[in-house]
């Protein structure tokens, strides 16, 4: 198999009270100020739109046609345990119009085809809900 890469993603990030995050194709531009949840939220906005680009292509390679844009509500959270730190993802997924049981074979097959998923197989507590 011959590896392609399809794209790299460049952010310069400082912190302290003037903390922020810009990617160098200027897409990202936030405030970061100490302390901030802001991690969580990246994390979750970056693997929902992973996860939702991997529900759209899990449609297409069975030939589903998705009467409706995908949703997902993410939520990470920080957990501690005895001073190590550890994360937690819940997706609740909203696929109008798709009958139950093939919304769930799309989520979870999605589950397979986003890198996000992937990078994080066995290491996260990951619950996703059809809602």
């Amino acid at each position: 198999m011959t590896e392609k890469l399809l794209f790299t993603g460049k952010t310069h990030i400082a912190g302290g009270r003037e903390g922020y995050a810009r990617s160098s194709d200027g897409t990202l531009d936030i405030k970061l100020p100490q302390p901030h949840p802001a991690a969580e939220n990246l994390f979750g906005a970056a693997w929902s739109a992973c996860y939702i680009g991997a529900i759209e292509l899990a449609a297409s390679q069975r030939k589903i046609k998705l009467p409706a844009g995908p949703e997902v509500d993410a939520e990470i959270t920080l957990n501690a345990d005895g001073g190590s730190f550890f994360l937690r993802a819940r997706f609740d997924v909203s696929l109008p119009g798709i009958e139950r049981g093939v919304a769930e074979e799309l989520i979870e097959a999605a589950h397979g085809i986003c890198p996000y998923s992937k990078a994080t197989h066995g290491n996260i507590g990951v619950e996703t809900r059809l809602v």
